[in-house]
């Protein structure tokens, strides 16, 4: 119950940025549509992202988080500030060099990340404008995440999981104060992911303060213990590099497909990440400190416990949210961003990517719940040459389905790529005895499909249902959709009636069960 209750208290906070998200990405697609203008955002946004996965959320959290709880159960709180203290200065200094590198660079990387805003008259300076002033923002944003990973350690997760909500708002009002003085809003947004990354930095400041880890910006040094946390680092990083290598090729490829389909694949990935961010998150947070601390007891058991409670809470949550936005793509597409300069051409478009990215979905929050077992026993390499491997297949599958398929080819190699790299880890940790499904694991994953089952039978009848009552209110093929009051109260019952059907048959099934949640609302 105590993961569980740390995945609801990230999983809480996590649900409120993605919300505030969701807000951000209407705003964007009002103002900016899905065209020459976004795609220059998107990519000039994509390098600070790219640089933060691949440094602070991928390579540095993994292999920090588990080295400072040991030493802050081993030795200390003091230890283990210093050892903290020493990784800020070496990270902010590599970061800084490598910032002022990377925007002198801009224009040579553009044509290597994006070749086809080469064919687009001014799309490749406009481009290299927007990245220049984002990409600052890696320089907080991987400082923000040390202090998220220490204030893990001490089961502190509000702060961290709170800190994307203000990446949201601070876009938010970029874009609404571009609209109010009718300036460009890609201008608008490149500066306010700048300014995010500053708050940010302080917020997470404040609350390391309280708990009398306050960094101290000293000389860099290459102790002992930051040795350790550099060669643990390396392999994750290229396997983490592996990873983001992939989303970078997908990029490349959208450019190369057609103008928009950058965007497509953006507003897409971000309706069908919404339970990846919400639980997946959550799950890898509140779960690599806990099974940390399991092994570094001995506690083989109560880790294999936890870790079949993480498969299980990723497959209750996500099998059923594949599946409701496989059904309802277009619907969402509709509510969500059709409007403004987001036209009907758009909706049809980001509705096929979306429906392909869902395949992919439990994959992706099943790879939270896996990696954590390989990174707190310091095994790095592993989850690269899975990545490595999924990596391949994906490379493949986009240029074999590019020319058939378009952008929703590069969603579906991304979904199936990331279904490899599950079934890769699974097998290496079960014949490690790492993995071992439990009756009750066992049990309920057919149950969980067969309540998915009746919940997708429900959407098919709703959503006939909502074309014979009141028309093609989420529009028809080259057709714009109906009243948006309309839409938007039929997609929520038919969201609100798939939801009631999958909680009623687990809970008939007894996938779930009502004491395990009154226990959680208890002890919450």
């Amino acid at each position: 119950m105590s993961f569980i209750r740390s995945v609801t208290t990230v999983g809480s906070y996590t649900l409120l940025s993605r919300l505030t998200g969701f807000v951000r990405d209407v705003l964007t697609a009002t103002y900016m549509g899905a065209g020459a203008t976004a795609d220059a955002f998107f990519i000039a946004f994509q390098f600070p992202n790219l640089f933060r996965s691949l440094f602070a959320e991928g390579a540095f959290s993994a292999s920090f988080v588990p080295i400072f709880t040991q030493t802050l159960a081993r030795d200390g709180k003091q230890k283990a500030k210093q050892f903290a203290d020493d990784a800020f200065a070496v990270l902010a200094a590599a970061l800084l060099v490598f910032s002022v590198i990377m925007i002198i660079a801009m224009p040579v990387v553009l044509y290597v990340m994006a070749p086809g805003f080469a064919d687009i008259p001014g799309q490749m300076e406009r481009t290299t404008e927007l990245a220049r002033i984002a990409f600052p923002y890696l320089f907080f944003v991987s400082l923000t995440s040390l202090q998220s990973g220490v204030l893990n350690a001490f089961d502190r997760f509000a702060a961290a999981a709170f800190a994307p909500v203000l990446l949201n708002l601070t876009l938010i009002s970029a874009l609404l104060s571009g609209a109010g003085a009718n300036g460009d809003p890609a201008l608008f947004l490149a500066w306010g992911v700048f300014v995010a990354g500053v708050v940010q930095f302080f917020w997470l400041a404040q609350d390391c303060k309280r708990i009398g880890m306050r960094f101290k910006l000293s000389v860099p040094r290459l102790t002992p213990e930051v040795k350790t946390l550099l060669s643990r680092m390396a392999p994750v990083m290229f396997g983490a590099g592996i990873y983001q290598l992939n989303l970078v090729v997908n990029k490349i490829v959208a450019t190369l497909v057609s103008a928009g389909a950058v965007s497509w694949l953006y507003y897409a990935d971000r309706v069908n990440l919404l339970p990846v961010g919400v639980i997946g998150v959550a799950i890898g947070v509140a779960l690599v400190p806990l099974l940390s601390r399991h092994i570094q007891n001995g506690d083989t058991a109560a880790a294999l416990a936890d870790q079949n409670r993480a498969i299980e809470l990723s497959l209750l949550l996500t099998v059923p949210a594949a599946v409701g936005i496989a059904m309802l793509a277009e619907p969402i597409t509709s509510v969500l961003f059709e409007r403004g300069a987001f036209s009907a051409l758009d909706r049809e478009a980001v509705a096929a990517a979306l429906m392909a990215f869902s395949f992919g979905l439990p994959a992706y929050v099943l790879n939270k719940a896996l990696i954590p077992a390989f990174f707190s026993r310091n095994d790095t390499k592993t989850p690269v040459q899975a990545a490595f491997a999924s990596f391949v297949v994906c490379v493949v599958l986009n240029l074999a389905l590019m020319n058939v398929l378009g952008h929703v080819g590069i969603a579906m190699a991304t979904s199936v790529s990331a279904w490899l790299n599950i079934l890769i880890l699974g097998a290496v940790l079960h014949r490690r005895g790492y993995l071992i499904a439990d009756a009750r694991l066992k049990g309920n994953i057919p149950k969980i499909i067969f309540a998915a089952a009746l919940m997708a039978g429900l959407l098919f009848l709703g959503d006939w249902a909502a074309l014979k009552t009141w028309g093609p209110i989420f529009g028809a093929p080259n057709a714009p959709s109906g009243p948006m009051y309309l839409r938007t109260f039929a997609l929520v019952g038919l969201i609100a009636g798939g939801a009631l059907v999958f909680a009623f048959a687990i809970l008939a099934t007894g996938a779930a069960k009502l004491s395990d949640l009154k226990s959680l609302r208890r002890r919450a």
